[in-house]
C-alpha cells in the first residue's frame, strides 16, 4: 500500500508520501514559524489560509519528485488541533480521494507522534512506553501494540512545550521558544535561579503552569544582565527535564516496560535527550526518538500511520474534524 500523509493540526503543513514495501519515498514541510512569530504564538486563522496556500503546491511537488506510481490511499489529521486547520487538510485530502477513486482516513495526531520512531532504519518494538511530549500535549502512555494505548499519565495544564514557549516570550526570545530557551540555556550557569518541580513525586501526572509562573515573578523582580536571562533559561529548562525524566523512568517501572519511545517537538531537546539516556539506560533499558526532522508535526508520520489503519477502510465524503480527541479513545486495530 502506497499512502500519502497530509498533516495540518496546527502551524505546519507536512506532506508524505510512504510506501509498505518501499519505506518512506519522499516528504516536504512548509512551515508558518516566521508567520506566527510576530505575534508571539500561533493565531489560528492565519494559519488555517496559509494550510490552503501550501497544501497543493507541497503535494504537486512530492507527487512530480516520486515519478510515476499509484497512490492507494490518503491519510489526513483528524485531530486534536485546530479546528480551522484540521477542517482544511480533511477536506483537501477527500476532495483529493473521491478525484482519485481512493480511501481516505482520518488519523489521530498523536498516534502519528507516537509511531514516528518506526520511520527509523532500526525501529522499536512493542510494546513500549511512549512519552509525548509537545507544545499541545504532555501525557505518558503505555503502548503494547498499534491502536493498543494505555493512559498512565498527563499534564493537568500546561504542556511542556507550552511552558517552553510562555518562558521564552517572557524573556523576549521570539517564537517557537523551545528552540531558543534551549540555546539560550547553553550559555547560563546553574545554581543562580532554583525553580519547584511540580508533582515530582506525586503519581505520573504533570503541572506546568506553576512553573510558568515562577518564571514571571523572577523576570518581574528584573534581570540585570543578560547572563541573568541566560541562566534563567537553564534554571527552567533543567526543572522541566527533571519532571520529564523523573516521570518517564516511573512509568516504565510502573508498566514493568524496559523500552521508552520519546516523541513530539520537546522530543528534539538536547538537554533532554542526554537526561533520559542516562537514567534509562543505567536501569538496562533503551530509549527510542524520531529523526529530528520528525519531531515536530511532519506528513510522514501520518502517513506510517495511514498504511497502518488503511486496510478496509470505506469510501466516503462525510468527514469531520476532532479538535479534542483522547487518544486512549482511538479504535484498536482488529
Amino acid at each position: 500500500m502506497r499512502v500519502l500523509g497530509i498533516e495540518t493540526s496546527c502551524d505546519d503543513t507536512g506532506v508524505a508520501l510512504y510506501d509498505e514495501d518501499i519505506g518512506l519515498i519522499g516528504h516536504r514541510l512548509a512551515s508558518q514559524g516566521p508567520l506566527h512569530a510576530e505575534y508571539g504564538g500561533v493565531v489560528p486563522e492565519l494559519a488555517s489560509r496559509d494550510h490552503v496556500r501550501a497544501l497543493l503546491p507541497l503535494v504537486s511537488d512530492l507527487l512530480l519528485a516520486a515519478g510515476p506510481g499509484r497512490v492507494d490511499g490518503i491519510a489526513y489529521t483528524q485531530g486534536p488541533g485546530l479546528a480551522g486547520a484540521l477542517l482544511v487538510g480533511a477536506a483537501f485530502a477527500h476532495g483529493l480521494a473521491y478525484a482519485w477513486g481512493i480511501p481516505a482516513i482520518g488519523i489521530h495526531h498523536l498516534e502519528g507522534h507516537l509511531l514516528a520512531p518506526m520511520l527509523d532504519p532500526d525501529p522499536p518494538s512493542f510494546p513500549f512506553v511512549a512519552l509525548l511530549v509537545s507544545g499541545g500535549h504532555t501525557l505518558l502512555m503505555d503502548v503494547e501494540a498499534v491502536g493498543c494505548y494505555r493512559k498512565l499519565g498527563e499534564s493537568l495544564d500546561d504542556a511542556a512545550g507550552e511552558a517552553f514557549d510562555k518562558t521564552a516570550q517572557l524573556l523576549g526570545l521570539g517564537y517557537p521558544g523551545g528552540p531558543a530557551i534551549e540555546r539560550l540555556a547553553a550559555t547560563g550557569r546553574p545554581g543562580r535561579y532554583r525553580f519547584t518541580r511540580p508533582l515530582l513525586e506525586r503519581g505520573l501526572d504533570f503541572s506546568f503552569s506553576g512553573l510558568k509562573t515562577q518564571v514571571l515573578m523572577a523576570v518581574r523582580a528584573g534581570l540585570a544582565e543578560p547572563q541573568a536571562h541566560a541562566d534563567l533559561a537553564q534554571a527552567f529548562q533543567e526543572a522541566v527535564v527533571d519532571v520529564l525524566t523523573h516521570k518517564a523512568m516511573r512509568a516504565l517501572l510502573t508498566a514493568g516496560r524496559s523500552r521508552l519511545v520519546v516523541a513530539g517537538g520537546v522530543s528534539a531537546n538536547t538537554a533532554l535527550r542526554a537526561a533520559l539516556n542516562t537514567a534509562v539506560t543505567k536501569e538496562g533499558g533503551s530509549v527510542h526518538y524520531p529523526r529530528l526532522e520528525f519531531c515536530t508535526d511532519n506528513g510522514a508520520m501520518i502517513a506510517y500511520a495511514g498504511a497502518w489503519r488503511l486496510r478496509g477502510a470505506p469510501h466516503t465524503l462525510g468527514f469531520t474534524a476532532r479538535p479534542r480527541w483522547p487518544l486512549e479513545d482511538l479504535y484498536s486495530l482488529p
